[in-house]
């Protein structure tokens, strides 16, 4: 089958994406169909164990149960013909994973990852390589020891991303790169000899690879790197509510106990706290190494210590942002970063994209404010000063965005500019009514939240799907609304409730009005030089958004028969409030 065609001359410099079809690993069939040989020869192991201890032992092997099937077999002088069976079978299964890898095929082209397998039942996959969402690569241990690797290319949508498992891991590392190259659109100016050289090397061997680090500053072109401190990862994992439940089933046993003097509760309820320490061990040895950088195709993101990930999410991939803080972490002002991603990893892919989905899992505000330098100049900065622009012109246009978010990660009321809940609000937010708000800041709209759980969400202009307004019964009322600023699905939700109705207005024909002349983007070709690009990012679908002043039209019924703040007659309407760049 002929390759189709190339865009620019990145697919050229290496073997794997030069639009033909590869297969993966030749290890690959022992990786995935070892599992099921290793269950088959424990229990084979097991029926022998009596018998192998007898060998060694004799007179140790102890009473013979009836119904062996090994005593049986040799007691009926049919060994030969089982072992034959054995052999037989696992020839058979032999054959059957050697098949399927070959019929395991990939190529990657100027525009698409197609990956095809199956031999019964095919299936064929395809990803297109400018709705890339990120790739990651992730390393389980047994794969890892014998320098294999497996990598994702996240896509939009359910259950749609494509997996290649396995490559070799200096292959899967070069995949990605040349993968991220056609996708960016830029020219590949392919590998140097001397790094060809440098890769076939003695220092890159087999425990090269195993011992080196998750994130190489050099190799991926970082210029920032942010890294978790693994006694602050420890302690932040204790201060959760995790071991508080942990905590409290402990004191419920020991009180059983000494009120009852019986041990039921124990051997109920003692399983789930070994497991919950188990998972304590897991995700701690996953979290070690926690590394945030800024590379010329992303941000890279690199966890784990025996089984590692690490993910390039290419520019405009994020959502939203959420930074966060439960009320454990307060004395020692920690702080968490979320995002939404437009990918779903579903039937059997991946968790790692659902990991991922963390960026900074513990931090403080200093860390926060790196991590957000990182994230926003190509979410928010693009909006304000265009797409075409430089990295540095990128950071001038976020930098109000990064400073309005780090000095009010803990203010309230009307600091920092924000509109919070009016007095009445205390009645549905009886804590949070003063913290509770919105404000605009060139290229995004922030909403910040919660008193008891700290929250400040940041949602690009550029990636707003829509915009809910939505009055209940108590409150229309109070003269309250709530508002939800529509991205993709995710941790993050971009809601704000007991607003003033008008404030609430205000938020609704601002953010999407705003977001109207953010929408320009063409962040699917983030290194392209050479395609002419929007500077300015007013859309030609603008003029369906009506609505006096610029503002989209909304419906009365929200404030009907209410007068609203800033507005006049009690009969006033949505189309009462002036637009966003309406002269007030």
């Amino acid at each position: 089958m002929s390759a189709p065609p190339h865009k620019g001359n990145a697919a050229a410099a290496a073997p794997l994406t030069d639009g033909e079809w590869h297969r993966l690993h030749p290890l690959t069939p022992l990786l995935k169909g070892g599992i099921f040989l290793v269950v088959i020869l424990g229990y084979v192991l097991n029926n022998l164990r009596d018998q192998i201890v007898e060998v060694f032992i004799p007179g140790s092997g102890g009473p013979q149960e009836d119904g062996d099937p090994v005593r049986y077999v040799y007691e009926h002088g049919v060994v030969g013909w089982v072992l034959l069976g054995i052999a037989v079978l696992l020839l058979v299964l032999i054959g059957l994973f050697y098949l399927s890898w070959r019929m395991h095929e990939f190529r990657v082209t100027g525009e698409i990852v197609e990956v095809r397998s199956g031999v019964v039942f095919r299936t064929h996959r395809k990803a297109r390589l400018d709705r890339i969402q990120g790739i990651n690569i992730s390393r389980p241990l047994i794969p890892r020891l014998f320098g294999t690797a497996k990598l994702e290319v996240a896509q939009a949508g359910n259950d749609a991303n494509v997996q290649l498992a396995y490559l070799g891991a200096k292959a899967a590392d070069d995949l990605r790169q040349r993968i991220l190259v056609l996708a960016s659109g830029a020219k590949d100016p392919g590998r140097s000899p001397e790094a060809a050289a440098a890769a076939g090397g003695v220092r890159h061997g087999r425990v090269g690879e195993f011992l080196a680090p998750e994130l190489d500053p050099e190799a991926v072109h970082a210029t920032r790197v942010v890294r978790v401190h693994p006694g602050r990862l420890i302690a932040s994992m204790l201060l959760s509510g995790t071991t508080v439940v942990i905590l409290l089933l402990v004191v419920a046993i020991i009180v059983s106990i000494s009120l009852t003097g019986r041990y039921f509760l124990l051997v109920s309820l003692f399983p789930a706290v070994i497991g919950a320490g188990g998972y304590y061990v897991r995700k701690f040895s996953k979290s070690l190494r926690y590394t945030i950088a800024e590379t010329r195709d992303g941000i890279r993101i690199g966890f784990g210590l025996f089984s590692t990930s690490n993910e390039t999410l290419p520019p405009g991939r994020i959502h939203a942002v959420s930074v966060a803080q439960p009320l454990l972490w307060r004395p020692f002002g920690w702080w968490d970063i979320r995002i939404n991603r437009a990918t779903n990893a579903g039937n059997g892919a991946s968790t790692n994209q659902q990991v991922s989905s963390i960026v900074l899992p513990v931090g403080t505000a200093a860390d926060v404010r790196q991590v957000l330098e990182i994230i926003l100049p190509e979410l928010v900065g693009s909006a304000v000063v265009g797409p075409a622009a430089s990295m540095e012109r990128m950071r001038e246009g976020s930098a109000e965005a990064v400073g309005v978010v780090d000095d009010s990660l803990t203010t309230s009321g009307d600091e920092g500019g924000f509109v919070h809940s009016p007095g009445r609000g205390r009645w549905l937010r009886p804590f949070s009514a003063s913290r509770n708000g919105y404000r605009f800041v060139p290229g995004a709209v922030l909403l910040r939240l919660g008193a008891v759980w700290r929250s400040l969400v940041v949602v690009p202009l550029p990636r707003v799907q829509s915009v809910k307004v939505t009055q209940g019964p108590l409150e229309r009322a109070l003269r309250l609304a709530s508002v939800h600023v529509h991205t993709v699905s995710g941790p993050v939700s971009a809601r704000v409730g007991a607003l003033d109705a008008g404030d609430a207005q205000r938020l609704w024909s601002g953010t999407t009005e705003r977001a109207v002349e953010a929408a320009a983007d063409t962040s699917h070709r983030w290194r392209d030089g050479q395609e002419a690009r929007p500077t300015t990012g007013v859309s030609g679908h603008h003029a369906q958004v009506p609505g006096p002043g610029g503002a989209p039209a909304a419906p009365s019924w929200l404030t009907q028969g209410a007068p609203l703040a800033g507005t006049g007659d009690a009969g006033s309407g949505w189309t009462d409030v002036p637009g966003p760049g309406a002269v007030r």
